[in-house]
């Protein structure tokens, strides 16, 4: 059992995310203490690793709430819940191709102002260096 704070850390998440997340019904393994303290289990911080993966692919607060009422029903709603996480999946493996394009340009950038730094190429991002551009 993890305290809140411990719960954050483990799942790397803030206290008030938890706070929100227990809140609205996402984590139906937290129980309370004796001084009302909310109280995390293993299954817990798995219910808070996935509802992290979710939230992080865009899904809503609405849409991970159903998910976990579907976990919540049983087996009778497996496919459904395999149906969602097929989905979640496409939209990481979009997400990861937008940011590799956007790791691919910055890396593009960093080459060009090593360049630049070396004195191979002029600044092209400075309007001074553009050509019949005067500045200043």
């Amino acid at each position: 059992m993890y305290t809140i704070k411990q719960a954050a850390a483990l799942v790397g998440m803030s206290e008030h995310t938890l706070r929100f997340y227990t809140d609205k019904g996402l984590v139906p393994a937290v129980t309370r203490d004796a001084h009302n303290n909310r109280v995390f289990s293993d299954e817990a911080l798995n219910f808070l690793t996935v509802i992290k993966c979710l939230k992080g692919c865009g899904m809503s607060i609405e849409a991970i709430k159903k998910y976990v009422d579907l976990c919540l029903q049983g087996e009778d709603t497996v496919q459904e819940r395999y149906k969602i996480i097929l989905a979640q999946k496409k939209v990481a493996q979009a997400q990861l191709q937008e940011a590799q394009k956007r790791i691919e340009y910055l890396q593009h950038k960093a080459d060009n102002y090593a360049a630049i730094l070396a004195h191979h190429t002029p600044d092209t991002m400075n309007p001074a260096s553009w050509p019949g551009r005067s500045v200043g």
